[in-house]
């Protein structure tokens, strides 16, 4: 099957604006001349905001005029806010691990700053070590050098010190893949400090999208994969150059062809480049509206990103090359982080929330698409066997392939891949919830204190997600993801939204705990109350019984509940009018015993499922054919007027003395309960008080039920009176009874 590419019209894609140095001065009028007024768009008040913050709540950080901040880029975000990113200089060395982030709103109103590391003092900046001694012990990184740049000193800063030393890069190979490696030589030790690596590895999936539309660009015989909307985005070979055609058809389908796995990754691409836009507000693949190349026929067993571009290569037996979407997107998905603050990093666990990263773009990517012919999910890898073993990762379980599933003091942080199992776990614990249903998988969770977390959709989870990468530090920990998750999630959706609390019981869910400073989340879900009004009754053999189920609002809005019963037990049947009610209501519940059902004492579950709560009461019903019937009632409606008593009777003829205390239901229509006084009039004797004016909350009345010790007998007539003591509201007695 061929696939077609269809060139599209423009979108009209604007690049984000450019910004100038934190540290440049504005200039001043002349004297005599008309100052102009500073303009009020929303990225010159961020940025005039955003460059005051850096030189007065950041100025902690800084050590004198020996330290200067330099604004290097300031991107727009989702919730109007804006976040730029600042570097620092140490008496004009650059300090690694001296960035920070200032979010500020459109408004010029600062929300956060955040600092990657503390202030640098005392250091030296006159090396003891050579250069060249530097890039010998940069070059021991390798396995093989193929190329190298003359190192440069810095001041190293990762939180637990600052020390002097040169930067070498080398690039070549590592462990059998490509790496270009910044490598860390302490200038006074010759040390190695530490490194990072511009090249992020990944593995594929299968490689069928099916017949897509793709832009491409020319006309008139001449036809490139370069994406003439999308800058930067296009698809070749290794030399880096756009495959180039007669005509807009690409590809012939097959596996192992260059141009149908160039076809794959365009669409992925374009499909990512989009969600971007659409669901994160980030422009592009950097923030500022730019794309990067993709290189197909990569001749290793492997994918991976290479800083400048994306290199694609094939599956064990050479028989697909490793272009499916959520591969395209996990190495794009190192595009982001790399161009969101703090760049690729220098902290120890910033390779593996890099690579977590990955794999949560390559989801995102998929559902944004909802390709049907590679439907949505969380698994990556799956199809294309890469090396006879079916996917590398379940996001809902890392631990099926290897990964890890929580975070713990004991991971090893030297297999990446691995250790970004927890970040991929805590994004569909966020997305999913830990048993989603529906088909879904159930999701592990590392906390047994934890009860099923409820997950909230995957676009606001990756909503979420980029609002936490756009607060990205070089020194980055699963902690501070943590803080910074949930710093997004209450300026998103507020501090007591189910958003905000699902993205904190998601990081307890795979083992990150609380920290210092973190939004508290005060989310308190709708719930609901319920009550059998009776709690029990009698019924003959062949006859029934009736109830009333009345529930109450206790926190947040009304709630449907659907009503059900179990337990019965056989030849009983429970039947509910209505069987689901809003939260507040009421609904009638007749029980009906058949002849054949055994007597004796049943408890009848009655269960109210609402979106939000659960919950189960008992009704407990006696079969007898012995019985005597002792429950009266009225249910003729009876107008309360204000400053009135009115008065509802029912006849007994029940024998004997009333069984104390009797149970009296009344379910009045009424605005304010504070206004009413109750009464019960008996057979013989004086009136017994069920409730005084101005004792009870002034909220709606509704169905409520007493217990009234009494000494009466109990054939005869019974008496309720209600009293309306206050002036403005009325209301009407609906119902009663009274079971003696």
């Amino acid at each position: 099957m061929r696939r077609k590419a269809l060139f599209a019209a423009a979108l009209g894609l604007a690049l984000a604006t450019s910004v100038t140095p934190a540290t440049s001065a504005a200039a001043k009028p002349p004297p005599g001349a008309a100052a102009r007024p500073l303009s009020a768009d929303p990225l010159t008040l961020a940025t005039r905001a955003a460059d005051q913050a850096a030189a007065g709540r950041l100025d902690h950080l800084r050590t004198g005029a020996d330290e200067v901040w330099h604004r290097t880029k300031i991107t727009p975000g989702a919730g109007g806010l804006y976040y730029a990113a600042y570097e620092r200089t140490y008496k004009g060395l650059p300090v690694i691990g001296g960035d920070a982030v200032v979010v500020v709103d459109s408004a010029g109103g600062v929300r956060e700053t955040i600092a990657a590391s503390g202030p640098t003092t005392g250091v030296p900046t006159t090396p003891t070590v050579s250069a060249e001694k530097a890039l010998a012990a940069a070059r021991t990184r390798l396995d093989r050098v193929d190329d190298t740049a003359s190192p440069h000193l810095v001041v190293l800063n990762q939180g637990s010190g600052a020390r002097l030393a040169w930067e070498a890069t080398v690039a070549g190979i590592a462990s059998g893949r490509p790496s270009v490696q910044h490598v860390y030589v302490d200038a006074r030790t010759g040390e190695i400090a530490g490194s990072r690596d511009e090249v992020h590895a990944g593995t594929g999936t299968g490689y069928y999208n099916g017949q897509v539309v793709i832009q491409t660009s020319g006309s008139g015989g001449t036809y490139r994969m370069a994406d003439p909307l999308r800058p930067g985005v296009q698809c070749g070979g290794q030399n880096g150059t756009a495959y180039a055609g007669s005509d807009d058809d690409w590809g012939d389908g097959q596996a192992a062809n260059l141009e149908t796995a160039c076809v794959d990754a365009l669409y992925g691409m374009q499909r990512m480049y989009d969600m971007l836009r659409d669901w994160l507000a980030f422009n592009g693949f950097d923030g500022a509206g730019h794309g990067f190349p993709a290189r197909v026929g990569l001749n290793d067993l492997n994918a991976y990103w290479a800083g400048a571009y994306a290199a694609f290569g094939h599956n064990a037996r050479k028989q697909r090359q490793l272009t499916s979407m959520d591969i395209v997107a996990h190495e794009y998905g190192h595009a982001v982080f790399h161009f969101t603050p703090g760049n690729t990093g220098t902290g120890l666990e910033v390779p593996a929330l890099n690579e977590g990263t990955g794999d949560i773009f390559g989801a995102l990517t998929e559902h944004y698409a909802a390709n049907a012919t590679d439907p949505p999910d969380y698994v990556v890898g799956e199809g294309v066997d890469l090396e006879g073993r079916g996917p590398m990762e379940y996001m809902y379980n890392p631990s099926l392939t290897g990964y890890y599933n929580c975070y713990s003091s004991s991971i090893d942080w030297t297999r990446p891949h691995q250790a970004g199992g927890p970040l991929s776990h805590w994004f569909y614990l966020l997305a999913e919830g830990s048993d989603p249903g529906g088909g879904k998988p159930s999701s592990p969770l590392c906390s047994s204190t934890l009860p099923k977390l409820t997950g909230i959709g995957v676009q606001k989870a990756g909503k979420i997600f980029m609002g936490a990468l756009q607060r990205k530090t070089s020194t980055w920990r699963y902690y501070d993801v943590r803080k910074v998750s949930l710093i997004a999630a209450a300026q998103l959706y507020g501090a007591g939204s189910p958003e905000c609390a699902a993205t904190r019981n998601a990081w307890t869910g795979i083992g990150v705990p609380a920290q210092y400073g973190e939004p508290q989340c005060t989310y308190i879900p709708p719930d609901f109350s319920m009550v059998p009004l009776p709690a029990s009754g009698y019924v003959h053999p062949g006859g029934s019984v009736s109830l009333t189920i009345a529930t109450q609002t206790v926190t947040g809005p009304p709630q449907t509940v659907a009503l059900t019963a179990s337990g019965l037990p056989s030849g009983m049947t429970a039947t509910f009018t209505p069987t689901s009610v809003a939260s507040g209501g009421s609904a009638s519940l007749t029980i009906a015993a058949s002849g054949a059902t055994p007597e004796g004492d049943h408890l009848v579950a009655i269960k109210g499922t609402g979106p939000t709560a659960t919950h189960t009461v008992a009704y407990a019903v006696v079969v007898s054919s012995a019985f005597e019937e002792r429950t009266f009632r009225d249910d003729t409606d009876h107008p309360i007027p204000d400053n009135a008593t009115i008065s509802s009777s029912v006849t007994s003829t029940a024998t004997g003395n009333a069984v104390s205390p009797v149970q009296v239901i009344v379910s009045i229509a009424h605005p304010c309960a504070a206004d009413l006084a109750i009464r019960l009039r008996g057979p013989d004797g004086p009136p017994y008080t069920l409730v005084a004016s101005g004792t009870a909350s002034c909220t709606p009345f509704g169905v409520r039920a007493y217990l009234v010790p009494v000494t009466q007998q109990a054939a005869g007539t019974w008496t309720l009176e209600v009293s309306d003591d206050y002036r403005k509201d009325t209301g009407v007695l609906e119902s009663w009874s009274v079971t003696v």
